[in-house]
């Protein structure tokens, strides 16, 4: 990674050099060739000027008079002009012409027009040699001089400094990518290391906190390792607590019934109805846990399916939690289940009475006396509340009360399994219908479990 950041950054700018100094080169090229032909056409228009004043009238062979000029004096001038080559052509009134302009110069028809009228013109000569031309009237005859020259580089010695500054940035490209490349790649292969050894087991892994206010991709990247991390630990924590469970829950009853068999093949139990009793209510417990588990399997690989039908949802509500209350008053508490009115919506019943049961079978472990079942319809929704009246739950446990295999760490005295699927289910069972589930504890005791269950189309 730290090698192709630093080719990303070096080859940027020597692109980015390559760009500017082509196209600086390009205008130069331009502005030089265009203040050549100015300066040729300034300078054809001044010769023209100093001819026309230092001519000196000759009679022509046809009795006309034309003007004479010193060739050596015009050569002069062009020398002092710094000019390649310098023509002179005077054009007499009968159309004659005597002299000559620079080889390769020829004039268009329009530019020939506009000196012939006193006019200055300029342009590209034959091999690409640059002229300006200029013509001054004298008497009856036409003076056009002609210069021709090249466009001069305006970069001069700029250009050696432009490569001189080009070479120091790319060694300063080179420097900071190397070092930017390092500070963006060394938190990376810290990530990596980090998410080997977690992936190899090592759960304690992490990566070093970045500042509260750092918000940029590294940080991000930091964070949900170090998150990730902890929810792993957290999970095979869960893990192995349920295990623990798990094994108390199934193992109890497992011994409970094959010493009371025993007991009853060697004939050592005086009432063998009194323990066919408890092998049975230690069967019934069995058979809950292992329907719990197999019921959070489907649900986990959603594995079954909802039967909904038209139902008053409240009387369904109020129905589930009656069927609860023998279960109820075995554990010595009271079960106060509260009317509502008629609430017609579509829902599946058997998954309802679930949800309800298992709600009124978690407050039983908890409540000192009481349990309230009270539904609540609204408009589009009917709304369940399952109240206890035991200590409460901690503020911490709070938001992990529906993970599966999840334990408070203050477990009520009175438990028969504690294995921690029933709240699990309660959310998946109520998601699954289109609902939401919560909770509520406050400090001083007791606890409210909630569900609310869309009423749908009736």
């Amino acid at each position: 990674m730290k090698r192709r950041i630093a080719n990303a950054v070096i080859g940027s700018v020597v692109v980015a050099l390559l760009l500017a100094g082509l196209g600086t080169l390009v205008l130069t090229r331009a502005a030089a060739r265009r203040t050549a032909l100015d300066e040729l056409q300034a300078q054809s228009a001044a010769i023209a000027e100093l001819v026309a004043a230092v001519a000196t009238p000759r009679r022509a062979e046809d009795g006309t008079t034309q003007p004479q000029v010193n060739r050596q004096a015009l050569q002069r001038i062009s020398e002092a002009f710094s000019v390649r080559d310098v023509g002179l052509l005077v054009i007499g009134p009968n159309g004659r012409q005597v002299g000559s302009l620079p080889a390769g110069v020829d004039l268009s028809a329009n530019e020939d027009a506009i000196v012939r009228g006193g006019g200055e013109v300029s342009g590209t000569a034959r091999g690409g040699v640059l002229y300006g031309a200029a013509g001054r009237p004298v008497g009856r005859s036409i003076v056009i001089v002609a210069l021709t020259g090249s466009a001069r580089s305006l970069l001069g010695g700029a250009g050696g400094w432009f490569l001189l500054a080009s070479a120091l940035v790319v060694l300063l490209a080179v420097f900071v990518a190397f070092r930017l490349g390092g500070a963006l790649a060394r938190p990376m292969r810290d990530a990596t290391a980090v998410t080997e050894r977690i992936a190899g087991g090592d759960l304690t892994a992490r990566l070093p906190d970045p500042p509260a206010g750092q918000r940029d991709e590294l940080a991000v990247l930091s964070r949900s390792v170090n998150s990730m991390a902890d929810n792993l630990e957290r999970s095979r924590g869960l893990e192995q607590q349920f295990l623990l469970s798990i094994s108390h829950d199934l193992r109890t009853p497992l011994t409970n019934i094959r010493g009371y068999a025993e007991a009853i093949t060697d004939g050592a139990v005086d009432e063998p109805a009194a323990a066919a009793g408890v092998i049975l209510a230690e069967s019934a417990r069995l058979e809950r846990l292992v329907r719990d588990l197999l019921d959070l399997a489907r649900l986990d690989s959603r594995q079954f399916a909802l039967h909904p039908r038209s139902t008053d949802l409240a009387a369904a509500v109020v129905a589930a939690a009656e069927g609860a209350r023998a279960d109820v008053a075995a554990a010595g508490l009271t079960l106060d289940v509260r009317s509502a009115p008629t609430a017609e919506g579509l829902v599946d019943v058997d998954r309802l009475a679930q949800v309800v049961g298992n709600l009124v079978a978690n407050a039983a472990r908890y409540a000192r006396t009481t349990i309230v079942v009270e539904p609540q319809v609204h408009p589009d929704s009917v709304v369940v509340l399952v109240t206890d009246d035991g200590p409460g739950i901690a503020a911490a446990d709070l938001p992990h009360v529906f993970e599966r295999l999840y334990r408070a760490a203050d477990q009520p005295r009175r438990t028969e399994s504690g294995s921690g699927l029933g709240l699990a289910i309660v959310r998946e069972l109520v998601g699954a219908m289109g609902g939401e589930v919560g909770v509520t504890s406050p400090p001083t005791g007791g606890t409210t479990f909630w569900f609310r269950i869309p009423r749908g189309p009736a």
